[in-house]
């Protein structure tokens, strides 16, 4: 058993004499348990055998000595009945089971896990940048250099032949990766060309450029004042250079204007395949507006999604009476439900605009000594707004990057607490990049779940030494300074921003290992089996739903992934190379990699 996961009495961590476990004891409890035993990687005797499920016989039978339940207990062979896992054992105690009709699958040296669970991410936007031209560096695309930039987008204008005037949008460039270390301007930009409008996105989704012709078609000029959570940057003569910050974006041109209703239903359908041929069997659509949630569903009436889908409204720009009507749906419908709301509080780390208590070593152009950055939402109205959501039982994701926005998240819920017990409401504070310790005490005391943006490391991990020092900077995505506090957390790609590839998530937060080889924060590393938990039942766990995903016992839903090898037995320097062979959603293969 993994006992650093235990105080010497055996009590989890984080769970003992602490605020929340005070508030709500069965249900902090059961949080200790399903962690506790999930993350212990011994064998153990059958769970649920055929004498517990006597009765027709199965669908399929899962076979092999690599079977991962996630709960401490790993059988040799699994049972499934339509979208149900009927018994869990040994191939001889489910024997019975196994009729004419029945597929026996062998697993051999492959291993069977529960079906992996997005913890955040934005599937509608990655649908939306397929049709962007890519602009991402290596490992995701080619884009090394402004140069590369400029040629991709005047590559792309000329095969397909854009009429002069039509909107080009690009996605996914990353300043800190290009040999110039520094944004592409309007200038730039009006190299690939003046007759087109163009705008691309940085890869952290939290700034944007346009060339001049967009920004003159937007009306983007030197009066142009910055927006409340954005700024304009700008050059020396004080005209903008270009570069949009946060809430700026919103004025330059969108492409999804042009973008049609039936395109964009032809790309999610695209999207669900991608995301099931990572080993994802249940997705988030995060920061979305109402009216969108609505096409979501009513597409998912007409056919149902294959895999799961949770959304998240928006709450940032909606009245407080569009905000009160919202609903949180406990079940699902045709594979979708809306799982509650999203504030934005701040941007993004390696955008440099996460917002902090303590300046940035390194900040961006211009910026000055004790540049801190600056909330993206005004702290008054989160503060004023969050009481009545967490009361209504509906969950809230809550963007905090920098430590200062952490700080924000947390007094808003600290000030509900001190009225009373709060409520089993698992507010998660999505991607928690700079949490201090103290922070995390505060996380544990007050029931909140930090999902961690855990690819940073490797992504941007070289970049946030520069921007943090390499103290700050070695404790970005804290993983095992959360766990041993016991606090219940998860880790995520936040896609569009990087793929939705799960094995490389895990690898990373098993290995922490930069681009240039450097490892950041080696204490801050997991286990293979604690980085696999906080992808399925600890994000089952999230979503409250941990009675029926993220882990193979009987009676849970039968949503699994199938991995070429065991992720357990490889050399961590190869996790993230492990194929995804099958993916099972409710019983049904929605993926199959090609022989």
């Amino acid at each position: 058993m993994n006992t650093r996961l235990q105080t010497k009495d055996g009590a989890w961590l984080g769970f003992k004499n602490n605020a929340w476990r005070r508030q709500t004891p069965l249900l902090a409890l059961l949080a200790s348990a399903l962690f506790l035993v999930a993350c212990s990687d011994e064998a153990a005797p059958p769970s649920g055998t055929a004498a517990d499920a006597a009765a027709p016989v199965a669908d399929t039978v899962y076979v092999g000595e690599h079977i991962l339940s996630m709960t401490g207990v790993n059988p040799s062979a699994v049972a499934v009945r339509g979208d149900r896992i009927i018994a869990t054992g040994s191939e001889q105690e489910l024997a019975s089971l196994i009729g004419a009709a029945t597929q026996v699958v062998e697993l051999g040296e492959q291993a069977l896990l529960p079906g992996f669970i997005d913890a955040h991410g934005h599937f509608s936007a990655l649908a939306r940048t397929a049709d962007y031209v890519d602009l991402s560096p290596p490992p995701v695309g080619g884009a090394e250099s402004i140069a590369d930039i400029v040629r991709a987008l005047r590559l792309n204008i000329e095969q397909n032949s854009i009429p002069a005037g039509t909107l080009v949008t690009g996605f996914g460039y990353d300043d800190s990766l290009l040999e110039e270390r520094r944004h592409p301007t309007r200038i730039d930009l009006d190299e690939a060309s003046t007759v087109h409008p163009i705008v691309i996105r940085h890869v952290s989704g939290h700034l944007a450029v346009g060339n001049s012709m967009a920004l003159a078609g937007a009306g983007i000029n030197a009066d142009t004042q910055n927006p409340a959570g954005g700024i304009v940057r700008r050059l020396a003569d004080g005209s903008p250079d270009g570069v949009m910050e946060e809430t700026a974006m919103t004025l330059l041109p969108d492409a999804m204007a042009s973008l049609t209703p039936e395109r964009f239903a032809e790309l999610r359908r695209q999207a669900l395949k991608i995301y099931a041929g990572y080993g994802i069997t249940t997705i988030q659509d995060s920061n979305l507006p109402l009216e969108y949630i609505e096409v979501l569903r009513q597409e998912a009436a007409v056919e149902a999604y294959p895999v799961d889908m949770v959304a998240y409204a928006m709450a940032n720009p909606i009245s407080d009476e569009v905000l009160d009507s919202i609903e949180l749906e406990k079940e699902y419908s045709n594979g979708f439900r809306l799982g509650g709301i999203k504030f934005t509080l701040d941007g993004s780390p390696q955008g440099r605009t996460a917002w902090l208590t303590e300046p940035y070593r390194e900040g961006p152009p211009g910026a000055a000594d004790d540049y801190v950055a600056y909330p993206s939402y005004e702290p008054s109205e989160y503060l004023r707004r969050i009481p009545a959501i967490i009361e209504r039982g509906l969950p809230a994701l809550v963007h905090v990057n920098g430590d200062a926005a952490i700080d924000l998240m947390l007094e808003g819920l600290e000030a509900i607490a001190q009225k009373g017990p709060l409520p089993d409401h698992r507010s998660v504070a999505i991607h928690a990049q700079l949490a201090r310790p103290d922070q995390l005490d505060r996380m544990r005391d007050l029931g909140v779940l930090p999902s961690f943006y855990a690819v940073h490391p490797f992504f941007w991990g070289d970049w946030h030494r520069l921007s943090f020092g390499d103290e700050r900077a070695s404790f970005i995505s804290p993983l095992r300074a959360a766990l041993d506090r016991g606090i219940p957390l998860t880790i995520h790609n936040d896609s569009p921003v990087v793929p939705p590839n799960i094995m490389r998530l895990v690898s990373i937060a098993v290995n922490r290992e930069t681009r240039s080889g450097h490892i950041l924060g080696p204490d801050q590393r997991v286990s293979v089996i604690e980085a696999l938990h906080a992808v399925t039942l600890g994000a089952a766990y999230q979503y409250f739903e941990e009675d029926d995903k993220g882990s193979i016992e009987v009676g849970k839903r039968a949503d699994f992934v199938v991995l070429a090898q065991d992720p357990r037995t490889v050399d961590a320097s190869v996790i993230a190379d492990i194929d995804i062979v099958e993916t099972i959603s409710r019983g049904v293969s929605v993926f199959k990699k090609s022989e």
